[in-house]
């Protein structure tokens, strides 16, 4: 039997005290009680707390767990809780709080995030918060677990397949050489480590990252320039980023890696060739804007043998060049069911990149049709970045990510992938799945908000909704795009 892949999550604390959703508030009037509260509370809190200098703050509001003990008991009321409004400052709609402090809490442990006290929250909402997925294989105690007992493969091939059922001859009836298959890159996570779109970096926050994507197994995208002698070494798990018009002065340097990235513009097509033509061996993959000529794309890089397309959404997963942009699930779904349509899905490798913020959007952005997704803000985060943008704005970082130490900034990265790794085993395993390629575009292992509301009410109010909006519509008006992809 294989070695099973194995990641290495090591518990690495946070260089600032983490911000707290919730601030402890202590007025006057105490009692001095010989019983006090806050010497009977079960996490220490009173105990552990002290004051951090950097970011003028206590400590407490950190280590509690909000469990209200000490405001109930105490005699003198004095003790309260109260919203901290900087930490529900971070982020935006999209990257939330919440979500920037669940990532967090993953690179810090390398856990899964349980919170224990359940979800209260709406039942659905926008982007992936529309679709659920199916556990109804969950079959055995979960005392069992998933990680002993049963080999779980989570690896994806990057590159051109060769359609099913053709055999090559060793000699073709031309008396020439058959061409050899397309080269293909295996990753073990259906993860790549994307460009950081913004922050204040020193080199050595790439080579973490980077060092992060050789012990994870996977690839992480840089731009050429970013290419160090420090990073050389890890060059098979380094991926370049170069424009068609550089690609002639970075030829030599291209044996270094097993792939390469062209963005898409003028000269790309014919770039790839001569890259292909210099190192055969080389994945060339294309890197494109996730916009409404989106399959139109794709099939002109498919008609040229075109084996890994990246599609960009913005950072809020949406379209982009688009004045009613469709979410990333959608697309995704509407390109891998074009392709499957035309039975040439096997033919390339999609990765979709923009809005990935939690590991449950990694799998359900595979049922949707991907084959892989590309990760960047949430890297960040991992190295505690609160997406404030203030260095974007000339400002300093908050949290000094220019002096990352790469040690622990490897760690933290590792965690992550280490806890997001962990809860795609747990979906495969409820789905009772051993092989994550199996995932990709099984919408039946899925229920999908849209469609479930358009097949219960579409019958009822249809009819009337369209004849409404018939009517609302000026004379020789087309309907425009529908946000509501059917099924």
């Amino acid at each position: 039997m294989p070695k099973k892949y194995h990641l290495e999550p090591k518990p690495t604390a946070s260089r600032f005290v983490p911000l707290s959703p919730y601030g402890i508030i202590e007025g006057d009037g105490c009692l001095n009680c010989t019983n006090c509260v806050k010497k009977s509370c079960v996490y220490l809190v009173f105990r552990k707390r002290g004051y951090d200098d950097r970011q003028m703050m206590d400590t407490a509001d950190s280590l509690c767990k909000n469990c209200f003990r000490c405001v109930q008991g105490c005699y003198a009321r004095i003790l309260s809780k109260t919203a901290n409004p900087e930490f529900w400052s971070m982020g935006d709609e999209y990257w939330t709080p919440e979500i920037i402090a669940s990532n967090q809490r993953q690179a810090e442990a390398g856990k899964i995030p349980v919170s224990g006290g359940g979800y209260g929250g709406p039942f659905a909402g926008p982007g992936f918060d529309s679709m659920w997925t199916d556990m109804s294989e969950i079959v055995r105690p979960t005392r069992d677990g998933i990680h002993g007992r049963e080999y779980i493969s989570t690896a994806v091939e990057l590159g051109r397949i060769p359609k099913r059922g053709l055999f090559v001859d060793s000699q073709n009836r031309s008396g020439s050489k058959p061409s050899s298959p397309a080269p293909r890159v295996e990753v073990s996570v259906p993860m790549v480590f994307d460009l950081l779109p913004f922050g204040t970096f020193s080199p050595s926050v790439r080579f973490a990252l980077a060092r992060a994507a050789q012990e994870t197994q996977t690839l992480m995208i840089i731009r050429m320039e970013d290419l160090t002698e420090e990073l050389r070494p890890l060059a098979r798990h380094l991926v370049p980023l170069v424009s068609p018009q550089d690609v002639d002065r970075h030829i030599p340097t291209l044996s270094l890696f097993r792939m390469v990235q062209l963005t898409y513009g003028e000269g790309a097509l014919e770039k790839m060739k001569a890259i292909q033509a210099m190192h055969p061996g080389l994945v060339v993959s294309i890197r494109l804007p996730l916009t409404p000529r989106a399959e139109e794309n794709v099939k002109t890089l498919m008609q040229a043998g075109v084996g890994v397309i990246h599609l960009e959404a913005d950072e809020r997963g949406r379209e982009k060049e688009s004045p009613s942009p469709l979410f990333i699930k959608e697309r995704i779904r509407s390109l891998h069911l074009g392709l499957v349509k035309e039975g040439r899905r096997d033919e390339l490798s999609l990765i979709f990149g923009g809005g990935i913020a939690l590991a449950e959007h990694v799998a359900k952005a595979i049922i949707c049709g991907a084959d892989a997704v590309a990760i960047e803000r949430p890297l960040l985060i991992a190295l505690e970045c609160r997406l404030c943008r203030d260095c974007t704005q000339g400002g300093t970082c908050p949290v000094e990510l220019e002096k990352v130490d790469p040690e622990w900034g490897r760690q933290r990265a590792v965690n992550l992938i280490a806890a997001w790794y962990a809860q795609l085993l747990e979906v495969l395993g409820a789905m009772g799945m051993r092989d994550i390629r199996r995932l990709r575009g099984e919408a039946g292992r899925a229920i999908f908000k849209e469609e479930i509301e358009k097949e219960t009410f579409d019958r009822i109010f249809g009819e009337r909704v369209r004849t409404k909006e018939s009517a609302r519509r000026p004379q020789g008006e087309k309907e425009g795009r529908s946000h509501v992809l059917a099924s």
